[in-house]
């Protein structure tokens, strides 16, 4: 089998769908893996490493596209890469395809193709692998760029995030206490912030108030709990994720954000789901931010492209396990063998395997199991 491993087109994409060591393990398993020169030069990965690996360094995209069976990327294919694919091709991606063009999805509906979300590929219990990989990332990262975004220079309040001798610390809002969110909470923790979480699952918050021993203010995140806990905070991070939804609900509304205190920090962590705060609008890795009712909002989408060699190995490790079961198997067999994986094919050859998807665009929905002539996602 032939796999492709495209460069990223997106401004400020830095990732690379697959690492050397990834291409590695598909080679010595007796596939042919091409890579498009220059696709892991952001992340540090130079062509010749994965020349090392056993990969062929392929010039134009259109080999990647045109002779590849699995194309292994991070974002979701251009509408000019689209063109360059082949009746019934596989590509794998953070899809999101809720937030896709509506020409984009028909197109590869036209085309016959399957389309592999990483960020919807679910184990039993609603654990999503490849995507908890960059929500652990992510919500380290949060912390960070909070930090930076309170000082003066950057537009914020001009405090410190930790705590100060005789200073009280910052005040950290979670909304959100999933992966995203607990990682974030933890980091913060360890910033010396003063850090409060609010779920709709008391049992989330039950383990974060036992694990950290109260060091962190837990609350349900019904309406008034929102409105009175967002008044006083520093920062606001959004880590809401709501399952086979179109759009994340909108928790902090434009009156709650216009009660804050000039300076505090938003960032909607949300926003690839449509954000959870009725202000927030993507913005991107070299434009970060914008400014609302005097509140600086940080509403980047795919925020680890700025930790591309990170984020790329964690996302190979994740990937690995669905690529080799397709690399063994092909992924008709690939989805049976692994419900997971199943979960994640957002369109199977043409058809939409999923109904809020085929709804929102006006397609016919098929489930998979339907399609496979047997079990698979329903």
């Amino acid at each position: 089998m032939d796999f492709g491993v495209p460069l990223e087109r997106h401004r400020t994409e830095h990732r690379v769908g697959l690492t050397p060591r990834g291409v590695r393990v598909l080679v010595e398993m007796g596939h042919r893996v091409f890579v498009e020169t220059g696709a892991g030069e952001t992340a540090r990965f130079p062509d010749a490493a994965y020349r090392d690996a056993g990969a062929e360094v392929a010039f134009r995209r259109e080999e990647i596209y045109r002779r590849c069976e699995v194309v292994a990327g991070v974002s979701a294919p251009t509408m000019e890469e689209i063109a360059l694919t082949n009746e019934g091709q596989i590509l794998m991606a953070f899809w999101h395809l809720a937030v896709q063009p509506k020409g984009l999805v028909a197109e590869m509906n036209q085309r016959r193709l399957t389309a592999i979300g990483y960020e919807i590929i679910e184990e039993d219990k609603g654990h999503r692998p490849v995507l908890t990989s960059m929500s652990e990332l992510a919500g380290q990262m949060a912390i960070h760029i909070a930090a930076n975004l309170l000082q003066r220079e950057q537009g914020g309040r001009g405090i410190l995030l930790g705590a100060c001798p005789g200073i009280p610390p910052a005040t950290v809002l979670i909304l959100g206490a999933g992966t995203v969110g607990t990682m974030a909470a933890e980091t913060a923790v360890g910033s010396g912030a003063h850090v409060i979480v609010l779920d709709r699952d008391v049992e989330k918050l039950r383990r974060l108030n036992q694990e950290y021993g109260g060091r962190i203010v837990t609350a349900v995140a019904d309406r008034a709990n929102v409105a009175r806990f967002v008044q006083f905070s520093d920062v606001v991070i959004g880590a809401v994720l709501v399952h086979d939804v179109a759009h994340a609900p909108y928790l902090v509304t434009k009156e709650m954000v216009a009660s804050m205190r000039a300076g505090s920090v938003i960032l909607d962590l949300s926003i690839d789901q449509g954000g959870c705060v009725e202000t927030s609008r993507p913005t991107t890795i070299d434009h970060p931010v914008f400014v609302f009712a005097d509140v600086v909002h940080y509403c980047v989408p795919n925020m680890t492209a700025d930790i591309p060699r990170t984020a790329s190995k964690a996302l190979t490790h994740a990937a690995s396990i669905y690529l080799e079961g397709i690399a063994r198997h092909g992924v008709e067999q690939a989805v049976r063998n692994l419900p997971a994986l199943a979960e994640g094919v957002g369109m199977y050859k043409g058809s939409v395997t999923d109904e809020t998807i085929a709804a929102l665009f006006g397609l016919e929905h098929r489930p998979l199991a339907s399609l496979l002539g047997g079990e698979g996602k329903s």
